[in-house]
Order: structure tokens, then sequence, then C-alpha cells
């Protein structure tokens, strides 16, 4: 590319478009003299940083062409002479000229030689413009970073030995060659050092670390990575130099124009794009994307930055982590609890500077919100099933406010909450219960046994109660819940008929359907009042008295409430969102239950698209519609269709949950009632075994759904004629559903009705 833009006459530079003194620029010029030094017979000159043309002037002296007339007075007309000596002593012949680092175009240009036989090559920080054609020299590919360690080590057993760290050494160097040569030369010299030594040393000296400081005189290139970058810091206005040290307080990914603005309030938008500007065309910022709306820092200018943080910017410090801060603080709000592929397809590139202000600028977020970077960016993890960096996140949001706050206090409080609430979406729900117990006793006592956020608290352990089938427990808490909400926001408040709402639920799941329906009616009633007919929250409510229903046998009255629920979501969420989906299911599943298979097939089949679409093809949102559409289709007896769902169901959520986890157990209990349809008792038998084990270790022996498991397992037995192994098991699960849901739950007299067909048998 060099030798074409030299080969068609006029200037061209080389410019580092990674704005890197060091990435390359003098050495590929050198290379490009040593290759092509038979294009120019001529001559060749290179011009250093210093005097320049006092030098033309000694070396021309030297040739013997002479001195410059006394009557030529300024550096242009002396630079101009020894232009023309050239050319008349050697005048056949391209020559060259190199002009090494050069600073501003419009200086050098009146000092360059203007007579077409010449070329000229120019190296700069600096993006100049036309007429000067430019090649853009940027940091190495990864491959080449490596080769080029490999080449300064020699043949090291370290490298072969250590290849993880050795391309972790090249990536946080930044590919940039300078750092890489001195790192290379610095382990050459130290065969007793490990690459991982190296990265450690380099991670908690940063450019101060020996391997970076120190030049080994046979080194062409006489200067570190920092003094490389002071060159170009020294160029910069105060104002730009307070922009470089702002930017590198994000994360070392592109920044958006606009966050970078509010990270600044104070600064007038176009002195703002003039300073973006100057960092650009310094080098020191490059612009990612065609659109220019992003800007990005190199990783050991990032690491520049910070440095004049804590020294010449060391006044301006706290203002500006406290602008970054806040900026981050406003991108994290915007992340709902809820994550969808297009939430996560808007804020990706945001979770590195997330993930720097949840881990480096906390003392600077205003008290109130120092929760909420690591509390979104659990979120952001759990919805795309990253479980434990979802758990790291929350974990460390309840060291931050226990060690910053102390361990009673109300932020502390809703850092328990919020590790507990994913422990139970986990289905870890020994590790959640005495988190939610310790948030409920903070609350209690810091804010009174009567205060909303208790009453949270309450509803929140109710909710865990109810999941591991301790009924009873769990009815006092809503119960309790309800009346504060009640009493302190009132009875017609959207917070009441959540607790109405969760109440009615437990009432269902008890088998109390008559007490669940007049709950649920008013939290109907109530989020009407304060919603609207079509908001969401109603469509969720009309969800919730749609499966009353349904679990109750009134179909017909079911019916019109899913429909209702889904063309809200459909209006006012769109076709496509989660929620959307969860209704198309519940439609799908009471069609299903009424018989009317082909109605069920296509509102299955559109759930199950929209969760691919939306959450991921290993959400175990996803996994729940494949476990239902296997369901649908065993019920039809497309066997051979229900089996790969069932199976890919399975393999998700235990791949996302855990192979203990309570929605696994169900998913082993579904496969294995496939497999005992299609006759392959002897592969049921041990799902079943599994599914049993799981939900008498995580629900507990007495819980619901081990009886659903017992019942199903002794179904298995009889299939099989080991009646004697039935009916203990059809016995046990009898006992189970009376003592938990009452004699006349219909489970109960499903049990009845399976125990009495044993006896016939």
């Amino acid at each position: 590319m060099l030798e074409a833009l030299l080969g068609a006459g006029g200037t061209v530079a080389i410019a580092a478009a990674a704005g890197l003194g060091g990435v390359g620029k003098t050495a590929l010029a050198r290379q490009y003299v040593g290759r092509y030094r038979a294009d120019y017979p001529a001559g060749m000159w290179w011009l250093e940083p210093g005097d320049r043309v006092g030098g033309l002037v000694i070396e021309a002296e030297i040739l013997g062409w002479g001195a410059p007339p006394e009557t030529l007075t300024t550096d242009q007309q002396r630079a101009q002479w020894v232009y023309q000596q050239w050319l008349e002593r050697f005048p056949e012949g391209s020559r060259l000229l190199v002009w090494d680092d050069g600073e501003k175009f419009n200086e050098i240009r009146p000092f360059l030689p203007s007579d077409p036989r010449f070329q000229v090559l120019l190296t700069t920080r600096s993006k100049w413009g036309q007429p000067v054609r430019r090649l853009d020299v940027d940091t190495l590919p990864p491959s080449d970073a490596f080769r080029l360690l490999r080449t300064l080590m020699g043949d090291d057993e370290r490298l072969r030995r250590e290849v993880p760290q050795a391309k972790a050494l090249c990536q946080w160097l930044g590919y940039l060659p300078l750092a890489l040569e001195l790192v290379g030369r610095y382990l050459a010299v130290r065969p007793g050092v490990t690459l991982a030594k190296t990265l450690e040393r380099l991670e908690q000296q940063r450019l101060a670390a020996r391997s970076l400081s120190n030049v080994p005189e046979e080194m062409e290139y006489q200067y570190t990575v920092q003094a490389a970058f002071e060159l170009s810091w020294q160029t910069l206005a105060a104002p730009e130099q307070a922009l470089l040290g702002a930017l590198s307080l994000f994360g070392l990914a592109p920044i958006p124009g606009d966050l970078i603005q509010s990270a600044l309030p104070g600064w007038d938008e176009e002195d703002l794009e003039d300073g973006l500007a100057a960092l650009v065309g310094r080098s020191l910022v490059s612009l990612p994307s065609a659109s220019g709306v992003t800007y990005a820092l190199h990783a050991l200018v990032r690491e520049f930055g910070r440095g004049k943080l804590e020294t010449e910017l060391a006044e301006q410090g706290d203002p500006l982590r406290r602008g970054v801060a806040a900026a981050l603080v406003a991108v994290a709000k915007t992340v709902p609890q809820t994550v969808t592929l297009q939430v996560l397809e808007q804020l990706q590139g945001a979770v590195p500077h997330l993930e720097v202000v949840a881990q480096e600028l906390t003392d600077w977020i205003v008290e109130d919100e120092v929760i909420t970077p690591m509390t979104r960016l659990a979120w952001l993890a759990q919805g795309q099933n990253r479980w434990s960096e979802a758990e790291r996140w929350k974990s460390q949001c309840l060291h931050l406010t226990e060690t910053r706050f102390g361990p009673t206090h109300p932020d502390t409080a809703s850092s328990l909450n919020n590790l507990a609430g994913l422990y139970r979406a986990m289905g870890r729900y020994e590790e959640a219960l005495p988190l939610y117990g310790r948030s409920l006793a903070i609350w209690e006592q810091e804010l009174g046994a009567n205060h909303p956020a208790t009453a949270t608290s309450l509803n929140n352990l109710a909710e865990l109660y109810s999941s591991m089938g301790r009924y009873e427990e769990a009815l006092s808490l809503y119960q309790r819940s309800l009346v504060i909400w009640e009493q302190e926001l009132g009875a017609n408040h959207p917070a009441t008929a959540t607790s109405l709402s969760g109440l009615a639920l437990l009432y269902s799941s008890m088998g109390r359907y008559e007490e669940a329906l007049p709950l649920y009616q008013r939290s109907l009633a109530i989020d009407k009042e304060v919603y609207g007919e079509n908001h969401p929250e109603i469509a969720t409510d009309l969800n919730g008295l749609a499966l009353l229903y349904q679990s109750m046998g009134r179909y017909e009255e079911a019916l019109p409430l899913y429909g209702r629920s889904l063309a809200i979501r459909e209006q006012e969420l769109g076709a496509n969102h989660p929620a959307t989906a969860t209704s198309l299911n519940n439609l799908a599943g009471l069609y299903s239950s009424m018989g009317r298979y082909e109605e069920a097939l296509p509102l299955f089949r559109r759930s199950l698209a929209i969760r691919e679409q939306e959450l991921g093809a290993n959400h175990p949102y996803t996994a729940s519609s494949l476990n239902n559409l296997a369901g649908l289709y065993r019920s039809m007896g497309r066997y051979e269709a229900a089996l790969p769902l069932s199976q890919r169901s399975l393999a998700i959520y235990e791949q996302a949950l855990g192979a203990n986890h309570p929605a696994t157990a169900t998913s082993l209990n579904n496969l294995a009632l496939l497999y005992q349809s299609m006759g392959r008792y002897e592969e049921a038998l041990p799902l079943y075994g599994r599914s049993l084990a799981i939900r008498e270790q995580e629900l507990g022996a007495n819980h619901p759904s081990t009886a659903t498991c017992l019942n199903n397992l002794a179904g298995l037995y009889k299939s099989m004629g080991r009646y004697e192994e039935a009916l203990p098991l059809y016995g046990r699960s009898l006992a189970i559903w009376e003592q938990e849901l009452g004699a006349n739950h219909p489970d109960t007299a499903t049990s009845l009705n399976n125990l009495a067909g044993l006896y016939e048998s």
C-alpha cells in the first residue's frame, strides 16, 4: 500500500489510526527505505526530529555541496537551496525525503521540496487530509502480535506452556508493537519469569511496570510506552487533556457520543465536539464505526489517561468521576427486569461501561443509587441465563452495601432480597430462605413492622414458601403483607392488588378455589381503576383469573379472559413480546385441556417462536414452551414429534438451571410420561426416579409436586404389572395430597381414582 501511494507521486503521510506513538510508523518507514532503496537512484534523505534544516545544511557541507549563500536568511530558503543542490548533482531518477515524526502539516509544508522529482514520506501522529495521501497504521492483529512475541523471545518453552496467558498478555498490551517489543525483550532475558507473573505485574503496576518502563539499548525506538504517549499529551490543550481523562474512566469499549455529553454536563456541545475532534486528529481516540457516533481508546492510552487522573488531573478527577458515574447510572436505570433480545441488542454495548461503574466508581455514585449498576447488570446476566454472573453481581452488591452502609441498612436489606430472589429463580430455595429472613428482619427493625418495604419482604418470603410447598407458612405471610399494604397504602393501591393476586395464586395451589376467586376479582378491579382497561397489568390479572377458572374446570369462563389478556398484550407490548408468548401459551394450554388440539397447536408454536426469537433458544421459558408443545403432541398421539422437543427442553433446563432444579424435575417427569405412552417403560423408569429424587431433595417429601411424581411412578409400575411396588407409592401420593391440598382437591380425587384402579387390577 505504501509503495502504491508513493508511486503515485506527491506527498504521503503515515498516521496511526489507534492514535499511538509506538504503533510502528517509523519502523514501517525504515522497512520501506530498506526494501525499496534501489527504486531511488538519486538517493534518500532521512530527517530526524530536532533541528532538521540545520541537519540538512551540515550534511550538505559534509557531502561537499558547500554552504547556502548568506543572502538566504530563513530556514525555508536554506532547505530549498539544499534540495536544489540535490537536483543539480543527481538530476536523473527518483529521490526520497523522509520526514520522521511531523507535527502540523501546515508548518512542515514550507520546508518540503516542491519539485515533482521528489517523493516525500512523512510519519506523524496526526490524521492529515489532502493534499497528503495517508496510510493509517493500526495495531497488530492478535495472531501477528503473538508471532512478534515469539520472535522476540525465541524458541521459548513458556510460549508453548502458557498459550492462554500469552494471548491474554498480548490483549492487555492492546497488540501495540512498542509494548510487545518491550515486554518480549523483558521476558527474553528473564527465563524464570512466567507469562502469568508478567501479566499479574502489569495488572498491578500498569504502565509503571518494569517490563514497559525499561528500554533496552539495542532497541531502535528509545521510548517507553509512557514517554511515547507523553509526546502526544504535551500537544493537547488543557480541556482536551481533561477530556482524555474523562474518556479513560469508561470501559474498554466504544463510547457513544451522547453518553460522553451526559458525563460532561458542564461542557458546551461544540466545545466537546472540538475536543473530541482534537483527540481523534492526534490519534489518541479512534472512530470505530463509520458513522462516527462512538469513540474508542486503545487499552494502553486508557491506562495512560487514568494515570493522569492521579497526577496532573488530580484536582479534576473527582468531578469527572462523578459525572461519568451519574451518566452510567442513568443508563443502568433503563435496564428492565425482563430482558428481551431487543433490550440486549440495545444495551450490550453499554455493559463494559456499566461494569466499570459497578466495580470502580461506586464511591462517586449518589447514595440512593449505589446499588443500581450491580442490580441491573445482574438482570442483564440473568436474562441471558448467565446465572453465575448474576449471582456474582448480586453477591458483590450485598458486600458493597454491608461494607458501606452496615449490615442493617435498608439498602443491605434490598441486596439480601435481590440475591434471595435470584436463588429462588434458580431453585436454590434453602439458600434463599435465610436471606429473605434477614431482609425481613432489617426492614422490620429499621423501617417498622408495618412499613410497605416490610410488606414487600413478607410477600417475597411468602412466594418462596409457596414454591417450597410450605403453604401454611406462606399463607400467614401473604395475609400479613396484605394487611400492611391495605393499611399503609390503601385498599385500592396497586401494591394491595399485587398482594391479593399472590394470595389468590396460593389459594389456587391449595385447591381453595372459592377463596381465590374473589381475591383475583378484587385485584383486577383495583388495577382497572388505577391503570384503565388495557394496561399490561390488567392482562396479568386476567391471565391469573383465567388460570383459576381453568383449574376449576370452568373452561368457558376462562376462554374469553385468556383472549382479552392476549389482545391487550399484543396491543400494548407487541405481537412478539415475551408476555404475549405467555398468553399464547396459556390459551393453548386451555384449548389442550378442552381437547381442541388443532386450535392449541398454532398457539403453542407461536409462543415457542417468540420465546426463541426474543429470549433465545436456550432460555428456560423456551424450554417451557418446548415442554408444553411436546405434551400436546403426546396427547395427540404424535410421539415421534414430541420426543425431540421433550429432550431439548430437558437439555435446556439442565444447562440453564442445573441438574437438580425443580423445573428440571418437571421436564424429566414429562419425558418419562412420553416414554411410558410409547411403551418404552425401561427408559421411563430412571427418569421418574431422578425426578422424584430432585423433588424430595429440593421441595421436600410432602410437597404436592413430589406427590405428582409418586403418582406417575406408581402408574408406570402398574403398567409394567409391578402392582406391589405401585401400591405404596399411590398410598404416599394420596396421603400428601389429602394433607397438603385437602380431601376435596381434584388432585386428591385423581389419586383416589388411581388407587381404586390399582385395586381392581
